[in-house]
């Protein structure tokens, strides 16, 4: 493999007028395709085997046009003190209001009047106008969702207190301040790193065509392929992190070769030849992360794997072909400004070789420091409890926020989530299950059947006593199954919820098996040994579970909660471990390959133990540094979302990356290796003949390099032929 990638670097280097110019065609394609494509609104969402899923598709069966999974919204009103919505004044806004909602907008199935539906509270404080929408959430358009958060203005005027709830007002965070940050970030690092703006700029560069590409893509593609507007979210954050880190790892590279005194052709293809063997096996381990989310089963999260998966594909060739090409035009001014003048430069151990000497004096003092550490951080994991963010979740600035308070107050936590029954059977099952559901602990209402025309299926609404993310309203639905029958499904948000929750532990296990296993098999191959890929996924296990137990001492807990923004504590989000594993995974991989390979290449060629890992860290420390803090800064930049589950996702994925590029991959990792020694790059004879040799430290290609008698200009004939 090295010995081909050598070739495509230099070809690219040579021919670098071409590649930059196939690049910017493919994103101008991309850039046309995604501004003629018709506008996407949402990926039909499913959980295909829950319960909740199989009672959408029956209550579509048996109540044609009912809408069972569209957009609800609630507009809660609240008399002024003293006064109640019963009263003439009052009654008479609500009225309007629901007239305005109804001639709002043709995406509206039905507007429920409080004052016939029962909607007002005992003491008369507070009523609310319930809304269904044919469409789903995601689907509601912009003049729609504007309809609606103007609903009650009059009201507002007359003295009243209006706010309005339901996924009807949900829409995606807005992009870019989180990216922004992050490519600032990025780019301060990459200057100190470099001492170069020109080798700075390329990394940041490239990240933005590849992402443009594939946000392009992912966008002029939506509606062929059902992809929602939540799929490019995934894909943007990956791409714009890994696109970076792996253009570094390349130029570092390349400077190195021109220090060693190559001429600018053969150090692009010894760079791509070595360093981007890395990057490729790098980019494997990031795809089957995010290709593994396909285990989960819920088409959704399979379409932000895949999208994510190619937008790093895309950021792998990047680095292979444009780079070396933007390097040609770059010339010397990838050097360092004392280094293009011709200034000696400090030969002196750098922070990399220190802190690796140290290591290697203290081993086990640091191995017990690392574990002991994060595994206490990881404690609070044990204590993890898993579901969807409600409005309860919001900011209490927010108006879902309000609404979510004001019917808490006034009707009970549990009208925030009601759960909808659904009766495979007549007015006798229906009203039996009436009934039964009335005897249960947690259930605060039921209301009649209603039956459909054909009389063979039942809507029963039960609302709970508690709030629709409590462990009560989960036993609740568990209860309303167990004791009912398998005639009757319950579904509605809060079902949806549970059971998305359920399947995402089912899936956590088998999903880290494979993706851990695959990995496995891949790093096997490229250090040739069988304990250092076990070292690299243990020591992965270990900072996801401590990025866990953070995320809940932090979301869950509320612990240094103000500091990052967390207004209401709660369940964590129940996608969040399978999905930390997913994306931290493939990136943690990616300081394994690039520090670690560098220490194989090092001991390939005749170093001892010890000298490898201090060579690794000589060459690799810094630029895995620099990479770490690149990702961190992209990450972090999403913790100022106002929304919590992105809130969530930033600091997650910001704090794994943390521990696992500082903890695990700089102190663990050589501390093991030092404790190992030569046992570290054992493998068994049988095992070693069995699988094929990728050359990844680029061993084969050193020596057909010197093998070259004509030296440089030999070699350029070599690649030509």
């Amino acid at each position: 493999m090295a010995t081909f990638l050598y070739k495509l670097g230099r070809s690219a280097f040579r021919r670098r007028r071409l590649v930059a110019l196939l690049w910017v065609a493919l994103l101008a394609i991309a850039g046309v395709g995604a501004a003629t494509a018709s506008t996407a609104t949402s990926s039909s969402f499913s959980i295909p085997g829950t319960e909740a899923q199989k009672a959408f598709d029956l209550l579509e069966e048996r109540f044609p046009g009912g809408a069972a999974d569209g957009a609800t919204a609630r507009v809660v009103f609240k008399a002024p003190e003293g006064g109640k919505m019963t009263d003439a004044g009052n009654k008479a806004e609500v009225e309007k209001a629901v007239a305005e909602l109804k001639d709002g907008s043709d995406q509206i199935a039905s507007v429920t009047d409080p004052y016939t539906a029962q909607a007002v509270s005992q003491d008369g404080s507070t009523a609310y106008i319930s809304v269904a929408y044919k469409v789903n959430a995601m689907e509601v358009t912009h003049e729609t969702r504007e309809a609606l958060k103007g609903t009650g203005t009059e009201a507002r005027e007359a003295g009243l207190t209006v706010e309005i709830g339901g996924d009807a007002l949900q829409t995606m965070p807005e992009q870019g301040v989180g990216e922004v940050i992050g490519v600032v970030v990025a780019g301060i690092v990459l200057v100190i790193t470099f001492g170069s703006l020109v080798a700075a700029g390329l990394p940041l560069l490239t990240a933005i065509i590849g992402v443009g590409i594939g946000i392009s893509t992912i966008t002029a593609l939506a509606n062929v392929l059902d992809l929602g507007s939540t799929t490019s979210t995934l894909a943007m954050m990956i791409g714009l992190a890994v696109g970076i880190d792996y253009a570094l790892f390349i130029v570092s590279r390349y400077r190195a070769e021109l220090a060693e005194g190559r001429e600018h052709e053969e150090a692009a293809g010894r760079a791509v030849g070595t360093a981007g063997s890395a990057v490729v096996f790098a980019g494997l381990t990031v795809v089957i992360a995010l290709v593994g989310l396909a285990v989960v089963n819920i088409p959704m999260l399979t379409k932000m794997g895949f999208a994510a998966a190619g937008t790093v594909v895309i950021a792998v060739l990047i680095a292979l072909t444009l780079i070396p090409a933007l390097l040609g035009f770059a010339g010397r001014r990838v050097l360092g400004r004392k280094v293009r003048k011709g200034e000696a430069v400090s030969d002196k151990p750098n922070a990399g070789t220190r802190w690796a000497r140290f290591v290697l004096r203290r081993p086990v003092t640091v191995l017990l420091a690392g574990v002991l550490g994060l595994g206490a951080i990881a404690v609070p994991a044990a204590s993890l409890e898993m579901g969807l963010p409600d409005d309860g979740a919001k900011p209490t600035s927010t108006t879902e926020r309000k609404a979510y308070d004001l019917l808490s107050d006034g009707f009970g936590p549990g009208f925030n989530g009601p759960l909808l029954v659904v009766v495979d059977g007549g007015k006798g099952d229906a009203d039996r299950t009436a009934e039964v559901i009335k005897g249960l602990d947690g259930a605060a209402a039921v209301t009649p059947p209603t039956l459909n025309k054909a009389g063979d299926a039942a809507m029963i609404t039960v609302i709970p006593e508690d709030r629709p993310s409590s462990v009560e309203t989960e036993d609740l639905v568990h209860d309303i199954r167990d004791r009912s029958g398998d005639e009757v499904l319950v579904t509605g948000a809060t079902a949806m919820n549970i059971d998305f929750s359920q399947k995402m532990n089912d899936a956590l296990l088998p999903y880290l098996a494979l993706v851990v296993g695959l990995a496995f098999l891949l790093l096997m191959l490229v250090f040739r040994s069988v304990l250092v890929p076990l070292k690299a996924a243990l020591g992965f296990l270990l900072s996801v579970v401590a990025a866990l137990g953070a995320v809940v001492a932090v979301f869950q807990w509320g612990w240094l909660g103000s500091l990052f923004g967390v207004e209401q504590t709660g369940p964590i989000m129940s996608m969040m471990p399978i999905f930390m594993v997913g994306v931290v995974f493939g990136l943690a991989m990616d300081y394994e390959v690039f520090l670690v390979t560098r220490m194989r290449e090092a001991y390939v060629h005749g170093e001892r133990p010890g000298e490898a890992i201090v060579t690794g860290f000589r060459h690799g420390a810094r630029v895995v540094t620099a990479a770490a803090v690149i990702m961190i800064a992209v990450f972090a930049g999403f913790i100022g979302s106002s929304e919590q589950m992105v809130k969530m996702i930033g600091f997650g994925l910001a704090i794994a990356v943390f521990f696992d590029a500082f903890v695990v991959r700089m102190a663990i990792v050589p501390a093991v290796l030092a404790l190992l020694g030569h046992k570290a790059w054992w493998l068994p004879r049988w095992l070693d003949r069995a699988l094929p040799d990728v050359d990844v430290e680029g061993e084969k290609l050193q020596k057909e390099l010197a093998q070259g008698p004509g030296g440089p200009d030999e070699d350029r004939e070599l690649v030509r032929v």
